[in-house]
């Protein structure tokens, strides 16, 4: 799979305006009229090329595999009814899947890419264990260079000539026999009874008989067509390819879009011609009409013919192209972007047919290396990585750190404004009975509205559930009417006390001097912090979520002492997702808590940052716990409206089993 998908889109990027040809036929089939040589098609040539090559780099060396077997599996399903249509209807005679490197019939196209979308599935399925050969450290390494690879020779072979020709018009191809092909014939004749073959060069005496004559194809026509009518309807074909002298053939296979930008050039080319005795022709296919419009704009005074759209698409990847023939012979090539200058056309002799015709080998040997040598020195130095004394203690470090992390795991609930007196006593209860029962695999929370605390503290078993407060006040004591110090939550049996939460940052104004007021007075009176922090849909959207949580712990608990950072537990809540059913991805949450680790261990050290409980809490319900809670760095879950059925709870609590 990944040898198809990597030679499928290489050879797409070698002939990018090839594939538009193809996308050409495509359009012209759904009416969408796109040409050649259009922004829409150039991109959507080298996208395609690009996704099949990095495709293929991805499921050579196990990268991303998910993504990788996903994408595999999405291309080939919808490629094979893409197929299947064209197969059915026949609308183009070639689908153009491997380009002019291998022309399938609409037919094997479907076969393939049926035997295709069957490994496909068997990976996607199987893509566990699918064999990582660069390490997840280093793929994006790797990754990097093979699209900025691929987009090279791509945007090179588009803006000039492909690097690599397989149309049959190559550099140092002999039309004619090309036309031809090349037959060897044998001759069968008959002696005794007893038959035997004979070459042309050493035919058998008088004594044989002749029986027959076969005739056996060593290499087939690579060019159906080469037909240049004049004026006259007159064929010019055979006269240019005896010609001894130099023949230039400029190329415009649609001359209404032509860039005649390069019509100076042509114009230079053709008074070359005539001065040296060489022939100028402008083969095309365009009305008498849009051959006028064509000399009015560039001021042209070369003849024309005609001929077929597909032999000029071919001859020259290029509108306007220049190629030039001797007995028949292309010589050279040039695009609309390079045409050849002064210089290089008085030095056109004998000695540039020879090194032309050798480049084409080098060429291929340089873009193979190219790729090859960096591609695979890169993956030297994984290994060599990998294997070398450092990584392995590193790995076996971060393996016993792993083992050695005393992090509590904690599942907490907030009732918010939720539940009479009556109601949470039994939700209480309920809870209790169930935890007590089964005792869970982490440390459970549970934060209930003041008038809770002291009677929900009676019927708790507090080694299995504790208990916390929504808020607290940031005075001691005074003429605060309604409001509850720490000291009194304190001696309700409350343990915990979640203070900093985004609902009381917006709707009761609290600033972080007021939080840091609250987390000092909390811990002074022995309990427990869960701080609160999280960024908006807008402060997401602008990529400040970093900033805005590393601020939000500055400017309210980052003053602590380690003793008193040890009662601290962190819950990270992106506000776009409290109470809207949205939730950040499993990646996205890690990232942002590998983060928010690496802020504490900043300002702490990576012992304590290692032992500090992280909790997300943005919509997590029992489905979703699962996959948040096995990423590294998330180590519970600070929980909302899923908190207030028993049985919804105790799922995320069970998400740790």
């Amino acid at each position: 799979m990944a040898a198809t998908f990597l030679f499928s889109g290489f050879v797409k990027a070698l002939d990018p305006l090839g594939m538009e040809h193809k996308l050409e036929s495509y359009s012209a089939v759904l009416g969408l009229n796109l040409i050649a040589g259009s922004i829409t098609l150039d991109v959507a040539a080298i996208a395609l090329a690009l996704l099949e090559f990095s495709l293929g780099v991805y499921l050579l060396l196990g990268m991303r595999r998910r993504m990788a077997t996903m994408g595999a599996f999405s291309f080939m399903f919808f490629m094979t009814i893409v197929t299947t249509y064209i197969y059915i209807y026949n609308p183009v005679t070639d689908c153009g899947c491997f380009g002019d490197a291998i022309t399938l019939t609409n037919g094997e196209t479907l076969a393939k890419n049926i035997v295709l979308l069957t490994l496909a599935t068997l990976l996607l399925i199987q893509r566990k264990r699918s064999l990582r050969i660069i390490s997840e450290h280093n793929q994006w390494l790797l990754s990097l260079y093979s699209m900025v690879y691929l987009m090279g020779v791509a945007l090179y072979s588009l803006h000039f000539l492909p690097l690599f020709d397989f149309t049959g018009y190559g550099l140092g191809t002999d039309i004619a026999k090309a036309m031809q092909g090349e037959y060897a014939t044998t001759f069968v004749y008959e002696k005794n009874g007893q038959k035997q073959t004979f070459t042309e060069e050493n035919l058998p005496d008088s004594t044989w008989t002749y029986v027959d004559a076969q005739q056996e194809i060593l290499v087939a026509p690579t060019i159906n067509d080469f037909s240049l009518l004049n004026a006259d309807g007159e064929e010019e074909a055979d006269f240019i390819l005896a010609d001894t002298t130099l023949t230039f053939i400029a190329t415009i296979p649609h001359l209404p879009t032509a860039d005649p930008g390069c019509s100076d050039a042509l114009n230079d080319v053709y008074d070359h011609a005539l001065d040296h005795n060489h022939h100028f022709l402008c083969a095309t296919t365009g009305s008498l009409e849009d051959i006028s419009a064509w000399k009015d704009r560039t001021g042209a005074a070369y003849p024309f013919v005609w001929s077929s759209a597909e032999m000029l698409k071919a001859m020259v990847r290029s509108n306007p192209g220049l190629v030039l023939l001797k007995e028949g012979r292309i010589i050279a090539k040039w695009s609309h972007n390079n045409m050849p200058t002064d210089a290089q056309l008085a030095a056109l002799n004998t000695n540039i047919e020879s090194a032309q015709r050798n480049s084409r080998n080098e060429t291929f040997g340089m873009l193979f290396l190219w790729f090859v040598v960096p591609f695979g020195v890169l993956l030297l130095i994984d290994r060599i990585w990998m294997g070398s004394r450092y990584y392995k203690v590193h790995i076996y470090y971060k393996s016993l750190k792993k083992r050695s992390t005393m992090r509590k795991h904690i599942v907490a609930g907030n009732w918010k404004m939720n539940k009479n007196l009556q109601e949470g006593i039994a939700l209480a209860t309920e809870l209790n009975n169930l935890l007590t029962a089964e005792k869970p695999n982490c440390d459970v929370v549970i934060g209930t509205p003041f008038i809770h605390l002291a009677k929900v503290s009676d019927i708790l078993d507090h080694s299995v559930i504790g208990l916390a407060a929504e808020n607290c006040a940031n005075h001691a004591s005074g003429a605060y009417t309604g409001e509850v110090s720490a000291e009194m939550v304190k001696s309700t049996g409350a343990e915990y006390v979640i203070l900093g939460h985004s609902e009381r940052r917006e709707y009761y104004a609290e600033t972080p001097e007021i939080l840091k007021e609250k987390v000092d007075l909390a811990l002074a009176n022995g309990l427990k912090v869960i701080f609160c922090i999280g960024e908006s849909l807008a402060q997401r959207e602008a990529n400040e979520q970093e900033a805005v949580c590393k601020a939000e712990l500055e400017g309210s608990v980052f003053h602590l002492t380690p003793e008193q950072w040890s009662n601290i537990v962190i819950a990270y809540e992106p506000i776009w997702a409290i109470g809207t059913g949205k939730t950040a991805t499993s990646d996205q949450a890690q990232e942002i808590h590998a983060f928010i680790r690496s802020c504490v261990a900043e300002k702490y050290g990576a012992e304590l940052a290692d032992k500090t409980s992280i909790l997300y809490g943005g919509s997590c319900n029992g489905k979703n716990a699962p996959e948040l809670f096995a990423k590294a760095d998330i180590d519970g879950g600070l929980i909302g409206g899923a908190s207030l059925k028993a049985e919804d709870f105790k799922l995320i609590i069970d998400a740790w089993k």
